[in-house]
């Protein structure tokens, strides 16, 4: 009997153990998949526009409004491009917290790209592992057509070429109030065609092509979709739209809920509109307004959108306006995060989530 029991004690002690280092495992598996800078937390309480953020999101916007930098809507262009960025913000809290995040896989080379008046730079990722020939992902920064640059928006340019394997060509189109609408959409179109006809160049692969794009990037990337398909182009296999700029009505549900969101409120998407557009009436011109424009035979499509962002429901209207022109659409909303959040996967675990999402809605329109 005494046998017996301590037969049954040793397994009993031994499936303990089994569990005990087996639910370890799980958790450093899961730890594993978090964002290095996720430990990063914010110093106060929560806002008054957002109290939904999640608190990763919120140690960035945080570190973002600590730089006492006046509101983009109060400056002239020139100096709002002068501003701190989503970018700075992330980067600084990794440094503060002696964090290094890891270097991305690519490598990287410039290109100019000519355009109508001129030439724009593109700046070419190519992934350090396989040898060719890549998809090719043509990508268009945010900034409302009249800030920010291919560096501000450089680890979403990056962790595309990365997790999906591909060519990433990032564009540097032109802005506003220098170069009015629709110059940033001319260039666009411009980038893509070149992309189109310099396939070797780029060591890319012409039957997989993609375009993707972020806030008024993600409107320019679905302008090109529209203009290859009515020019009869090369169609981009798979477009990548990150919380598109798609409407021109404020007056709808997001507007009014984040009217003070940060870091994009609703007097800023006026501020950009009043610098790229010649006159506010071009708002309702469909390659402004997405939901506007004919949308039929466009290629499958991924959109990703922020919660606590003004442009969350034109986002939902524009996936709503693919369906019914019968294109293949996936939707993700990602709560507690803010406009910008897609390139803040160091420190955001929504962000890895999404830039994972679109890679590999990528990879699978890509086979």
């Amino acid at each position: 009997m005494k046998m017996k029991i301590n037969k049954l004690y040793k397994t009993a002690t031994v499936l303990l153990i089994g569990t005990v280092m087996l639910g370890t495992i799980s958790c450093s598996m899961e730890d594993h998949n978090l964002p290095v800078g996720a430990s990063i937390k914010p110093k106060g309480p929560k806002p008054a526009f957002a109290p939904e953020i999640h608190e990763e999101m919120w140690a960035v916007i945080e570190k973002l409004l600590s730089y006492g930098d006046p509101p983009i809507y109060t400056l002239t262009p020139q100096r709002a491009r002068m501003n701190h960025t989503v970018k700075d913000a992330v980067m600084d809290l990794l440094a503060e917290n002696n964090i290094t995040p890891p270097k991305p896989q690519v490598d990287t080379t410039g290109a100019d790209i000519p355009v109508i008046g001129g030439s724009i730079h593109a700046r070419i990722y190519t992934p350090k592992s396989g040898m060719g020939p890549f998809p090719v992902i043509v990508y268009y920064h945010g900034g409302g057509w009249v800030i920010a640059n291919i560096d501000v928006y450089d680890p979403s340019a990056a962790a595309l070429s990365e997790k999906v394997g591909a060519v990433v060509v990032s564009v540097g189109y032109r802005k506003g109030p220098e170069h009015k609408f629709p110059t940033a959409h001319n260039d666009a179109v411009s980038a893509y065609e070149w992309v189109l006809t310099n396939m070797s160049l780029l060591k890319g692969d012409s039957a997989r092509i993609g375009v993707a794009g972020e806030s008024a990037g993600g409107n320019l990337a679905a302008n090109v979709s529209i203009k290859a398909r009515d020019n009869g182009w090369a169609m981009p296999k798979h477009q990548l739209l990150v919380y598109p700029v798609a409407n021109s009505d404020t007056t709808v549900a997001s507007y009014k809920q984040y009217h003070d969101a940060k870091p994009l409120d609703v007097p800023t998407i006026k501020w950009f509109l009043q610098h790229y557009l010649n006159d506010l009436s071009e708002a309702k011109d469909p390659r402004i307004s997405l939901v506007l424009a004919d949308l039929k035979n466009l290629p499958s499509t991924t959109i990703i959108g922020a919660q606590i962002d003004p442009l969350q429901s034109e986002g939902m209207l524009l996936r709503d306006k693919l369906n019914e022109a019968g294109v293949e659409v996936s939707y993700e909303l990602y709560e507690g995060t803010t406009h910008e959040f897609f390139g803040t996967a160091a420190i955001v675990p929504e962000a890895k989530q999404a830039q994972d999402k679109a890679a590999e809605d990528f990879k699978n329109a890509f086979k």
